[in-house]
């Protein structure tokens, strides 16, 4: 239990440097403003998991259509707000491609086994 902990909190500090770092969209409707201008579009999308199933959809079916990764990870949206230094974040797109890649290591490392 708590090296998925670890792991949880290697994901919101690597999100967190995102956000210092200038590389992150905020909120749903920003995301799909910035898929429809073409300019910054996210290369990687990150979902809270108590957003409402109508977020949920949007950001599915935007991420599908623009064929970019998805995720919904274990936080909510007040956790994942705290981590960024906001209130509550629903979902953030991620611009920069090396930070991009930071983050979906981090993903995959939680997601994979817990050995080791």
């Amino acid at each position: 239990m708590e090296k998925q902990t670890e792991k949880n909190n290697r994901l919101l500090l690597t999100l967190g440097l995102c956000a210092r770092a200038g590389a992150l969209i905020y909120g749903t409707e920003q995301i799909c403003v910035a898929f429809r201008r073409g300019r910054q579009t996210p290369l990687l999308v990150i979902e809270a998991s108590d957003t409402s199933a109508n977020t949920h959809k949007k950001l599915t079916d935007k991420c599908k259509y623009y064929k970019v990764r998805h995720t919904v990870i274990p936080h909510g949206m007040a956790t994942l707000g705290r981590a960024l230094g906001r209130s509550e974040v629903a979902a953030v797109g991620i611009t920069d491609p090396q930070l991009c890649r930071a983050v979906e290591k981090q993903l995959d490392r939680q997601c994979g086994s817990d050995e080791g």
